[in-house]
């Protein structure tokens, strides 16, 4: 039976990076520069505003907010009395920072997006993942990856998953016990046309992991859809969508609702994002 989604929330205006965590999913709506969280009866929250464009979200184990500041390349914590700067971001990477994954010891690793790709006269360049430890240091983990975008953690801690948005792949790196990353390897490739930003083919972008170990990914462009996907390739389920999905996000009580969230405007005065939900039968697992 095909897979049909329902609106949970609209009026948004570019929803990105979710997290389900205690019984909310948690949101960067980056145009209204806002985190957020909508809850089950798609009841709305505003929690805190990053002048400079939230993106990634994660938690440390005592609880407190991780959020990248995107246009300042920042990552930033929420304490009580607001929001602070944990690691200034801006001399390890390329360009405007986006969506990140922490792990459970509160280690956060931040992409971003290499170049101006809006631009037709900017030319295109591979980037970095960061791994900023929750004291604050910081450093290059990964190079020449082609637009890392959303990321997950396995859940034995041992297996960091990149979706590359400009190469159509996933990326698989081991984690050492430092956090360091190695033994780079193709986890599912899409498109064989390399590094390009191509509108035509899978754009993997935020992804979500479940516990038989497939992979959910948004995959905004020309064929837009969410794919379940199992490690070689090979795509077990496909949701088209008629608007643009950007991520996707497995929680509810137990973790199998999938969440989309999807837009077709990163115009500030447009409001036309929202989040719709399916049930699946594969509960989520792992990191976010």
């Amino acid at each position: 039976m095909a897979l049909e989604t329902t609106v949970l929330l609209d009026g948004l205006g570019f929803p990105e990076c979710p997290r389900w965590h205690e019984g909310k999913l948690w949101f960067s709506d980056m145009t209204t520069r806002h985190v957020m969280t909508v809850n089950l009866d798609g009841n709305p929250e505003t929690i805190v505003r990053v002048p400079e464009q939230p993106a990634g979200l994660g938690w440390l184990p005592d609880g407190r907010l991780l959020v990248v500041s995107s246009y300042d390349r920042r990552l930033l914590r929420l304490d009580p009395e607001g929001l602070v700067s944990v690691a200034d971001l801006g001399q390890l990477t390329s360009y405007i920072c986006n969506d990140m994954v922490v792990d459970r010891q509160g280690r956060a690793y931040v992409g971003n997006f290499g170049w101006d790709y809006q631009n037709p006269a900017a030319t295109p360049r591979l980037a970095e993942v960061v791994l900023v430890l929750p004291d604050g240091e910081a450093r290059i983990v990964a190079s020449e990856m082609a637009f890392p975008n959303g990321s997950v953690i396995t859940p034995d801690d041992r297996t960091l998953i990149v979706a590359e948005s400009c190469a159509a792949r996933l990326s698989a790196f081991s984690i050492a016990p430092d956090g360091s990353l190695s033994g780079r390897r193709t986890w599912a490739q899409f498109d064989e046309r390399g590094f390009a930003l191509a509108w035509d083919r899978v754009i993997p972008d935020g992804i979500c992991l479940d516990a038989k170990g497939a992979i959910w990914v948004a995959s905004p462009g020309n064929t837009a859809a969410v794919l379940r996907v199992l490690e070689g390739g090979e795509v077990t389920d496909r949701i088209p969508f008629e608007t643009q999905p950007i991520a996707c996000m497995l929680g509810g009580p137990d973790r199998c609702t999938l969440f989309v969230l999807a837009s077709t405007s990163q115009a500030e005065s447009a409001r036309v994002g929202r989040i719709e939900t399916v049930r699946v039968e594969v509960p989520g697992a792992g990191q976010p």
